[in-house]
């Protein structure tokens, strides 16, 4: 039986987090190849420390002196990232941080399987299973734990950026202790924010004075009461941050780009692949279709997976699951969504609109739960699919 009264707790990391940080320089490594060829492959990595910046991967253009070209924009590229996130620490600065580019050309073998050709359909860019989630807590069909969570850090950051608090650094987390009654989130039993500062003079009690207004405007209204703990700055200074404080990699908040954990995860990272990859495409696709089921009323609350070889076009699975609130058979809703949509990895591709350079904005606060853009960001958070699946049902 479903849990109605519970607990559920997730966690959020802003934009200047050393793993963020190097999603976000990944992503727009991506972006730039897709602005150039929206067939371009890439798979970068980046790993980020103390004044280094190191990036790899595998990439592919199909004119080579193009490849060669971008090769040396690497390092603009990255620049370009911290500087905007804000890093301009004697440590880990956007004018002086050494930033090394192993990038090479996309392995033939993995190519071979992928390409498509005239006799046969483009196939998968690796082996895997993708989760999507969905629920009607909040206005985003996004758990709640975990869109607030993002919300309050997104709030932090426009407030440090715009330079009404020039206190904050860069360098964040937050986490929600989500109280569920009768199975629909009511209030905050607990809050951890805990913020860079660049004031060594600061104290725990200072930050929460500085921070306390924004979180307040950003939650729903009674969410916070004189029961909530609140946790700010728990362990007192936090003034060194970002890769200077601790090392980052590309793809390790996997749970915090998803759904806090209030749905499975395939393992799959999203930052720095092209949409070839199913790790990302897929993952996109199984929102989009969860969200529409949910938005069309079919349930309140849904889960899609979908699983697929290296170099097949065709998912090997569709799963469907509606935790018990669901309107409609799961077995009719994974029947649905094969009939009004193409899961090929080029199918996907084609109906979401993927091949564009929209991605170095998904590398912080969530890669789902945002608004759709008019230039064809966030495509899979549209609604527009939830009239065929209720028809094909």
């Amino acid at each position: 039986m479903t849990r109605m009264n519970y607990t559920f707790t997730s966690e959020s990391v802003s934009e200047g987090h050393p793993d963020k940080v190097c999603d976000r320089i990944s992503d727009a490594v991506l972006d730039a190849f897709l602005a150039e060829e929206p067939e371009a492959r890439v798979a970068a990595e980046t790993f980020a420390t103390t004044n280094r910046v190191v990036i790899g991967g595998e990439v592919g253009l199909s004119d080579q002196d193009k490849l060669h070209d971008y090769m040396g924009k690497i390092d603009e590229i990255a620049r370009a990232c911290i500087k905007d996130i804000g890093y301009e620490q004697d440590k880990f600065h956007h004018e002086t941080v050494e930033v090394t580019n192993l990038l090479h050309e996309q392995s033939a073998h993995i190519a071979q399987g992928v390409n498509a050709s005239a006799d046969k359909d483009e196939g998968a860019g690796d082996q895997g299973i993708m989760f999507g989630f969905a629920t009607n807590e909040t206005d985003a069909l996004m758990p709640a734990p975990i869109q607030f969570s993002h919300a309050i850090l997104r709030r932090l950051a426009e407030v440090r950026k715009n330079g009404t608090e020039p206190a904050l650094g860069p360098d964040a987390k937050s986490q929600l202790s989500v109280v569920y009654e009768n199975g629909k989130p009511v209030g905050v039993s607990s809050l951890v924010l805990s913020t860079q500062h660049l004031d060594e003079s600061l104290t725990s009690s200072d930050i929460r004075a500085i921070v306390e207004p924004y979180i307040r405007e950003t939650l729903p209204e009674g969410w916070l009461t004189e029961a909530t703990q609140w946790h700010v700055n728990p362990t007192g200074k936090f003034v060194i941050g970002g890769p200077d404080g601790d090392a980052g990699l590309t793809g390790r908040k996997i749970i915090v780009d998803t759904y806090g954990g209030a749905a499975p995860h395939g393992g799959g990272a999203f930052s720095g692949k092209d949409p070839t990859k199913v790790d990302r495409s897929a993952a996109y696709a199984a929102r989009y279709l969860a969200k529409n089921v949910v938005a069309a009323g079919m349930a309140e609350k849904c889960t899609i997976q979908l699983s697929y070889a290296i170099g097949v076009s065709k998912p090997l699975s569709i799963y469907a699951e509606t935790h018990g609130t669901g309107e409609v058979d799961p077995a009719a809703i994974e029947r649905a969504i094969d009939q009004v949509m193409d899961l090929t990895p080029r199918g996907i591709r084609s109906h979401l609109g993927l091949n564009k350079p929209i991605y170095q904005r998904t590398a912080a606060y969530g890669h789902f739960g945002r608004e759709p853009e008019a230039d064809g960001g966030f495509s899979w958070e549209r609604t527009d699919l939830a009239e065929a699946l209720k028809k094909a049902v």
